[in-house]
């Protein structure tokens, strides 16, 4: 008896892992914390694993289109076409927010991810850029360090110079050894706790893997040293 119900407890959890595979490619950059059916079913099968992509291809079975909110960018940053920004020193006219950056030179994507998503971002300038996640309520205003990427518990920031990588959270400051890269894919797996980054070329190479846990949405965002650009790109 005890055979039997051990080989339908693998045939079971095999099963499980298939759909949620499929799951994971079809649905991509769900939020499933607003989704109750869906965060009581990943709750329940919790202990079950599912392998992390590794090939280009895998990844982007998980891109996510994301889009720059113009209301959260500081007023020295320019937004042109196709999802391009730079940090330049003339004041942009763009109006009062509540939620806009006030001093610090960042802006936020409009998406709050949960679930398994996957984007990439090209960037140049000698100042460098950061890429970050945080969570919505990370601060706008003021010089305070919490209104910086990766200066509190509420956000991430990887950042990238000519010079090499640094990633950032909470202020405590790690350097990383790593080639230079022009294109950066970056890959979320919020449940498992997962934020990694890869320079994108012929192959995917791992730069840096933070192992936390996430306990909401997080926003991707951009900082940026002057005269620096990005452009997210389209997957």
């Amino acid at each position: 008896m005890r055979t039997a119900v051990s080989d339908l407890k693998v045939k079971l959890q095999d099963l499980c892992k298939r759909e949620l595979v499929q799951i994971s490619k079809t649905v991509k950059c769900v939020n499933i914390a607003k989704i109750p059916e869906l965060r009581t079913f990943f709750e329940d099968v919790k202990g079950i694993q599912i392998a992390q992509p590794r090939t280009r291809a895998e990844f982007l079975q998980y891109s996510c289109q994301l889009s720059l909110e113009p209301n959260t960018a500081y007023n020295k940053l320019h937004l042109t076409k196709g999802n391009r920004v730079t940090l330049g020193t003339v004041v942009q006219s763009y109006p009062d927010h509540p939620e806009r950056f006030e001093v610090r030179p960042q802006i936020l994507c409009r998406e709050g991810l949960s679930g398994r998503c996957y984007w990439e971002f090209e960037w140049n300038g000698e100042k460098g850029v950061e890429i970050s996640v945080s969570y919505k309520e990370i601060c706008r205003k003021g010089w305070g360090d919490d209104c910086l990427f990766g200066f509190s518990k509420t956000s991430w920031s990887f950042v990238c110079l000519p010079s090499g990588y640094f990633i950032w959270h909470d202020k405590q400051k790690l350097k990383i050894s790593a080639p230079h890269f022009s294109r950066i894919g970056v890959y979320l797996d919020h449940r498992a706790g997962i934020l990694s980054f890869y320079g994108v070329s012929d192959t995917m190479t791992l730069v840096h893997r933070v192992k936390t846990t996430f306990t909401k949405p997080l926003y991707p965002g951009f900082g940026f040293g002057l005269g620096s650009t990005i452009k997210l790109c389209s997957l």
